[in-house]
């Protein structure tokens, strides 16, 4: 990373120190996100006030981004996952009786305004309008969230939402041109093969070579096919892939590795024997 850029983060550190209640979510990510022009437009982005949109594919790194950008800043994290029963009160908060009187109990976005937090809204597009609506005002140039029966909650100036989406997922839809209009976005690129050689040698640092090797090969190799529209994007799975080479230096054979933690996930039987076939050809 740029120098000019590591100074700021610092300064920005210095100026917006967190609160002793929230250091327990300031927590260095298991993985260092590999990429660093990527990293260094939302470092940029994130230390100008904006908010940032991670879009992409499948194994592009969007949330280990987040997470790192959130260590790199020194702020807790909190995580919203948007699904089809996500709504307002999921994001802020419900009532709840407590001393004797009903209070607001903070949802993730609520206490990220509340503690200059980095809030990961993951699968925004999977959102309904209820929960979109209730991010306007939180994203704009107001930064409130005005909560029917108590008082605005001012955002703090530390506070950042990183929103995620993948592509064509199931339940997915276009975000509305207001929603988008609030983020700067930055579309993820798919990973190369020495940037997923890093990726895997840092995740299972004792693993041999040539089968991390074999690993790198294979992923390419179902993601082409994907990419082709000759299998679907279930079988592209880097999490599974990440698995199947721990599998592997923990003594279990590279095919039955393979199979429990990336074949097997393929349920139409045609499709199967398509990724079983690709298999072969890495992992005789």
């Amino acid at each position: 990373m740029r120098e000019d850029l590591k100074l700021r983060l610092e300064q920005f550190k210095g100026q917006f120190p967190v609160e002793a209640s929230a250091r327990d979510r300031v927590a260095r990510p298991p993985v260092e996100f590999i990429g660093e022009e990527i990293l260094e437009l939302a470092v940029s982005a994130l230390l100008q006030g904006e908010n940032i949109l991670l879009c992409g594919g499948k194994a592009t790194g969007k949330n280990i981004l987040a997470d790192n950008l959130a260590w790199l800043f020194g702020r807790p994290v909190y995580n919203v996952s948007f699904h089809v029963n996500t709504d307002s009160s999921t994001l802020i908060g419900t009532d709840t009786f407590s001393g004797g009187e009903v209070r607001l109990r903070q949802g993730p976005v609520a206490q990220a305004a509340r503690y200059g937090g980095f809030c990961v809204l993951d699968e925004i597009n999977m959102a309904k309008n209820d929960a979109v609506a209730v991010m306007h005002s939180v994203l704009d140039y107001r930064r409130l969230i005005d909560v029917p029966g108590y008082e605005c909650i001012p955002l703090h100036p530390a506070a950042r939402f990183i929103a995620t989406m993948n592509y064509g997922y199931a339940g997915t839809r276009e975000l509305n041109e207001a929603l988008v209009s609030r983020f700067a976005v930055i579309r993820m690129p798919t990973l190369a093969a020495d940037q997923l050689r890093r990726l895997l040698e840092s995740v299972v640092p004792n693993g041999a070579a040539e089968r991390i090797e074999g690993c790198v090969g294979l992923f390419l190799d179902l993601n082409e096919k994907a990419v082709n529209g000759e299998i679907s994007t279930h079988p592209v799975d880097l999490r599974g892939m990440i698995s199947a080479l721990r599998l592997m230096t923990d003594g279990m054979r590279p095919k039955d590795a393979i199979a429990v933690s990336v074949t097997n996930k393929c349920f139409d039987e045609y499709e199967y024997q398509l990724v079983q076939d690709v298999v072969m050809t890495r992992f005789a």
